[in-house]
């Protein structure tokens, strides 16, 4: 998976790093989840989505190469990065598929900046904190609980974030902060969600962390939105199903 360009954008403080790859289509913009890089979340798909579209990924705040800086990590701040993240490309507007943390802030900036998305396609996300299956509000369940990410995968979190990170030492700091700030997720209104004038596209596995009647509940208050569930996913292979999802997304995005 070798990138077009690759570079770091000097954003609302923080040295964002970015890669772009292929040069035609509509711009497409990812977004990994909370932990993750966009080697860990997109490999399988970029090189099929740069066939048709200027993907542009994102490290977000904190991951990956991305060093993280003096504030909350949050909706709001990352939609603000990816906004000027387009302003330093000189794109006007692009569709944005995001997987878990990254969902909401796909979905956050559909309600904030409408102007800036074609469409959107949240991953494994939520919109209330009731959203979450009930193995994530008993300790001992989530102990055991098929949906948690497995010991490889925590694994390959640490090992990337030790050899990516500008601070590899912070890797405890970061987590805790991490933390907090997914604790503190709000989401947003009915009447936010109401709003929302960009196509959206719905995708959560049916093992996932977010419940399959929270997405349904999703699909009811985004006007005109659709809903994929993967079958026997979970949600960390969200955006590892690349034999599922890619026909999902080529037929949603179209000629968009």
């Amino acid at each position: 998976m070798t990138a077009t360009t690759v570079g770091y954008a000097d954003v609302n403080g923080l040295h964002l790093y970015h890669e772009v790859h292929g040069d035609r289509g509509t711009p497409l913009v990812l977004l990994h989840g909370g932990m993750l890089t966009i080697d860990l979340s997109f490999a399988g798909l970029i090189p099929d989505l740069a066939q048709r579209h200027r993907v542009v990924a994102v490290e977000l705040q904190g991951h990956g190469r991305t060093a993280d800086i003096d504030r909350p990590i949050t909706p709001a701040n990352s939609a603000g990065d990816v906004v000027a993240l387009l302003d330093h490309l000189g794109i006007d507007r692009a569709h944005v598929l995001g997987h878990s943390m990254g969902g909401a802030v796909a979905l956050e900036l559909a309600v904030s900046h409408p102007d800036r998305v074609l469409s959107v396609v949240p991953c494994s996300a939520s919109v209330r904190p009731d959203g979450m299956h009930e193995d994530f509000l008993d300790p001992e369940r989530m102990a055991t609980s098929t949906r948690m990410p497995t010991e490889q995968d925590l694994a390959d979190f640490t090992e990337a974030y030790r050899r990516l990170s500008p601070h590899p030492e912070h890797f405890a700091g970061f987590l805790a902060s991490l933390s907090a700030s997914q604790a503190d997720l709000v989401g947003w209104s009915d009447e936010e969600l109401a709003g929302i004038t960009a196509p959206v596209l719905l995708v959560q596995g049916d093992h996932d962390f977010t419940t399959v009647e929270h997405a349904a509940l999703m699909l009811r208050l985004i006007p005109g939105s659709q809903l994929a569930v993967l079958p026997g996913t979970t949600h960390m292979q969200v955006t590892r199903r690349a034999d599922l999802l890619l026909p999902v997304l080529a037929a949603f995005l179209g000629d968009r």
